[in-house]
């Protein structure tokens, strides 16, 4: 009983530093444009996570068109049916944990569904509204 509070401590500390990491790089990206930057918001975020948009494809999609809306269950790519694991880090303990790994994904996704890479505002406000579901 006692290894699985260490580990599953362990793996919190370890989410939590990394989400850190990443969110105070964006910050100091916005800071860089914005100097009166007070915070991300998880309320933008989701703004940008539902908004539909012409996607890279040529299909009106949002984020919730592969992730659903539950982000504590698993979704689907619309493209390839290929499930996606839960995106909410309270249901999988994989995500979050690695910043090139969170890095990348951001990246693909925001250029799938808005042809174009997300903004550092943007990718925080998504973080922030993702870590809290």
């Amino acid at each position: 009983m006692k290894a699985l509070i260490i580990t599953a401590l362990v793996a919190s500390l370890s989410f939590s530093a990394t989400v850190d990491e990443y969110l105070n790089s964006l910050k100091q990206e916005v800071l860089k444009e914005n100097p009166s930057f007070k915070g991300f918001d998880a309320k933008r975020g989701e703004e940008i996570f539902t908004s539909k948009h012409i996607g890279k494809k040529g299909k009106e999609i949002s984020c919730t068109s592969c992730h659903g809306t539950n982000l504590q269950k698993a979704g689907e790519n619309i493209f390839t049916g290929k499930v996606i694991e839960p995106l909410s880090p309270k249901a999988n303990k994989e995500r979050f944990i690695d910043v090139a790994t969170i890095e990348k994904w951001m990246k693909r996704n925001f250029n799938d569904v808005y042809n174009r890479e997300g903004t550092a505002l943007e990718k925080g406000d998504v973080t922030t509204y993702i870590i809290n579901q």
